[in-house]
């Protein structure tokens, strides 16, 4: 690895060698976790390089092959689980100036990868009266293409799905890491090559999502007496059809009143909240059908008054719940957890029971393989990692599967099976293993089991052929 013969080749193309600022763009949220933090908190690269064009990106990793420097492509660090942390030293390759928006046309909008999510909507809204179809909760912060690499699904998931659904991604442009580097133009199928794969399989240069429909959604928030009672109405809530809702996020007591402090003088103590986003066609149904079940809105956004310093309800839903627990009391950490249909509810319920004070429900209700249920993002107090690892396999044993955010692979996570159609195009888009090496085990390990049984998120290609 030739730090310096690679920084003359990169002449002319933006680099930073600043050891504090390569150090803060080697960081992601890593810190969610206190296994990763343990683990992880030494890492750094050698040299950060921002191309601002595909052409400049292209001299980045032919010059990279040629001084076998070890590349982790980076949006702007939103994610959780290491995916933007370089393991083995090397370059981050900053995609944040690629921010391109090239068209938008009825239901599709073409741009680079380092766009940020929340100017990809205003620009969307602005052109046309369209959005993205679901963006993180860090939209403000998160690049489209870090979402695509190192996502899953977020707000707008109630409707949509997730990104592993067919149609959430029309067409991705990706270079690979070779002697000279090929751009390919992935759709269908084959987009499942590079979606949540952290960059281990190609670089994106650009992107076509689909758009939707954009409205001045309303944030609402209900209040319920228990947690079961707000789980069951937020469950019968996104089984309306005629209501159209972008959010549907319920937060046990006692995360609302003690975490949400900007939100705080609208709840009180004990309760249980269900966070609400509603297209303002369907506010008052909306309204309509929480009086029949018994909740409670205590704030409504159309009425609250001054909103001034109030964040968005989706920056109080999926990750940002445990920032928001984070900022108050560092014991906190989460799990990603499904609770599959369509015994959602008693699975959730079962849980929340099992384990008093140590954990706090969190559901996210979703589309998912074409069934309304929800994910789990619970709040879990940490204490050690033996702890948490037999609170893990006690959601397992009870079927309600982990997609564990306390390891940095692709394949422990859970998210994304590593399968032998997948290695062989990591064989071809990465030939010496210099793409954020580390975070693919299937590469590493020539023993690897593929057919493990356990629960994917992004299916192998194999498997989903």
């Amino acid at each position: 690895m030739d730090m310096t013969a690679l920084i003359a080749d990169l002449d002319g193309i933006r680099i930073e060698q600043n050891d504090k600022i390569i150090q803060q763009k080697s960081r992601d949220f890593y810190w969610y976790s206190p296994v990763l933090k343990r683990q992880l908190d030494h890492v750094t690269a050698d040299l950060v390089a921002s191309p601002q064009n595909e052409e400049e990106l292209v001299r980045v990793l032919r010059a990279c092959y040629r001084h076998d420097v070890p590349v982790t492509p980076r949006g702007t660090g939103t994610g959780n689980y290491g995916q933007a942390m370089p393991l083995s030293g090397g370059l981050v390759l900053s995609l944040a100036d690629m921010n391109e928006i090239k068209e938008i046309s009825p239901g599709r909008v073409i741009c680079g990868p380092g766009v940020i999510c929340s100017d990809l909507d205003k620009a969307a809204g602005e052109a046309s009266r369209q959005e993205l179809r679901m963006h993180p909760s860090t939209a403000h912060t998160a690049t489209i293409g870090g979402f695509i690499a190192g996502g899953s699904g977020g707000v707008g998931s109630i409707s949509w799905g997730g990104l592993r659904d067919f149609g959430n991604i029309i067409r991705l442009r990706v270079v690979t890491m070779e002697e000279e580097p090929q751009v390919l133009e992935l759709t269908g199928e084959d987009l499942h090559k590079v979606t949540h794969a952290y960059g281990t399989n190609g670089i994106i240069t650009e992107i076509e999502m689909p758009l939707a429909p954009a409205y001045d959604w309303v944030d609402a928030i209900v209040g319920f007496d228990s947690f079961e009672a707000a789980a069951a109405y937020a469950n019968g809530l996104a089984r309306q059809d005629g209501v159209l809702t972008k959010l549907i996020t319920v937060v046990a007591a006692p995360c609302p009143f003690d975490y949400f402090k900007r939100h705080q003088k609208f709840l009180r103590e004990g309760q249980s909240v269900v966070l609400v986003m509603v297209a303002p066609q369907s506010h008052d149904a909306f309204k309509a059908f929480t009086a029949r079940n018994s909740g409670e809105i205590v704030f409504d956004a159309t009425t609250a008054g001054d909103l001034k310093g109030l964040p968005p309800v989706f920056e109080l839903a999926w990750n940002h719940t445990t920032l928001r627990a984070l900022r108050v009391d560092p014991a906190w950490t989460y799990l990603q957890v499904l609770y599959p249909f369509p015994n959602q509810l008693e699975l959730a319920s079962k849980m929340d029971r099992m384990f008093p004070g140590e954990l706090i429900s969190h559901l996210e209700f979703v589309r998912f393989d074409g069934d309304i249920t929800c994910f789990g993002l619970p709040l879990v107090k940490f204490t050690s990692e033996e702890r948490l690892e037999e609170i893990m396999d006690l959601h397992n044993e009870n079927g309600c599967p982990i997609f564990n955010p306390h390891r940095y692979t692709l394949e422990e996570g859970g998210m994304k099976q590593t399968d032998e159609i997948q290695l062989a195009f990591k064989r071809e888009a990465d030939p010496k293993g210099l793409l954020n090496p580390g975070k693919m085990i299937a590469w590493d390990d020539p023993d690897y089991d593929f057919d493990s049984g356990k629960t994917w998120l992004f299916k192998g290609l194999k498997q989903a052929s």
